[in-house]
């Protein structure tokens, strides 16, 4: 504990005296739209950053825990998405007075839920485009546009955002990715912070080799 309190997954305000940083899962009013615990975002309402997202669709947005959201982020979802196989984008149904039923689905260029891992780093003023499923731990850096999947422990940059580098070898990415320290209990990851921060790599890998269960999948 510091300062003698247990962190919260379900306070809103993580930072006392600070409130343009959010635990973004207690301010979630959207069905869907998922957010698991101890995600933040730096700014005071989240789902304004979530746009064109419109329940009639169907897709959803789903972020992981312990996820660092940079301010600026948007979300795109697939309702900015206009029907391309006709001869016009312009959305007659939408607009007031026009006579036009919404299209079918099927004519509608829809690229299914939006997904981000957990631990993932998104920097300031990057825009992920609809369908995008960003791996655990990942990167991306500022001012991306993410139009692509981002495999898992992957650094990412630019517009269109394309991979740097893996952040560890593939063999660290399997330990960690089996380990799943965001899943344990808040207790066990207290003392893991040491491990969870620390630049000595081989002596995480070490302990990874040792926590892990050899028959585990």
């Amino acid at each position: 504990m510091h300062n003698g309190k247990r962190p919260d997954p379900n306070v809103i305000h993580p930072i006392p005296g600070y409130e343009d940083e959010i635990y973004i899962k207690p301010t979630i009013t959207r069905k869907n739209i998922r957010v698991g615990d101890f995600s933040y975002i730096a700014d005071r309402d989240f789902e304004r950053h979530v746009t064109h997202h419109y329940e009639w669709l169907g897709d959803s947005l789903v972020i992981g825990k312990f996820c660092q959201i940079a301010a600026g982020v948007e979300f795109i979802m697939n309702g900015a998405n206009h029907q391309m196989d006709a001869v016009t984008t312009f959305p007659f149904y939408t607009m007031e007075g026009w006579e036009m039923a919404p299209p079918a689905r099927a004519h509608l260029p829809l690229k299914g839920d939006t997904v981000v891992g957990n631990d993932v780093w998104i920097g300031q003023n990057a825009v992920i485009l609809p369908g995008v499923h960003i791996g655990d731990g990942a990167i991306v850096g500022a001012n991306s546009v993410v139009g692509r999947d981002v495999a898992p422990y992957t650094i990412v940059a630019g517009d269109p955002a394309k991979p740097i580098r893996k952040r560890f070898d593939e063999a660290l990415i399997g330990l960690l990715l089996r380990f799943r320290w965001w899943d344990r209990p808040i207790e066990e990851i207290q003392t893991l912070i040491p491990l969870l921060t620390c630049s000595d790599l081989e002596r995480v890998r070490a302990f990874l080799k040792e926590a892990l269960d050899p028959a585990d999948p």
